[in-house]
This record gives structure tokens, sequence and C-alpha cells, in this order.
């Protein structure tokens, strides 16, 4: 199983894993943003709602850090604050 070495953040658009295999992942915001798996965000995307509820067009992240071995905190510029 490959392993983690590198977490990069661009707060305007996207978060880049790379693995020791030397495959990089790229998420777009708007996708992790939409992706939070909590009740509110859930309840908001089954009634038919973004879950997003920044000024910006697009989520941007605040502030960031890393949580436990794999974990990533995330502070979105509309204040939602659920990990991934």
């Amino acid at each position: 199983m490959a392993e983690v070495v590198d977490i990069s953040i661009d707060r305007q658009q996207s978060v880049s894993v790379e693995f020791d295999d030397g495959v990089r992942v790229a998420f777009a915001l708007t996708e992790l943003r939409r992706a939070c798996p909590c009740a509110a965000c859930r309840g908001a995307i089954e009634q038919g709602r973004e879950p997003y509820t920044g000024r910006n067009a697009s989520p941007t992240i605040v502030d960031a850090s890393l949580v436990g071995a794999w974990g990533l905190s995330v502070r979105w510029d509309d204040g939602h604050d659920t990990g991934i």
C-alpha cells in the first residue's frame, strides 16, 4: 500500500496528495467541499442545495492542518471546519 509523502494546498484551487510510488492526485476544492459527510451538508445536498454558503463563487481554504497520520483539518471560507 502506498504511503502519503506530501500534501500541497492551493487555497483557491485544489488539494494535491503525493504518494511514495510517484502517484499524485489533485482534488478540486469544489469537489472536496461538496463531499463533506456531515449531517448539515448531506441534508443540503439531499434537498438539492449546495452545502457551500460562502460569499465567493467557489470555496476557498482559510486554514488547514494535519490530523494524525492521514487526516486533514480544513477551515473553509464559509466557516465550515469538518475534517477530511
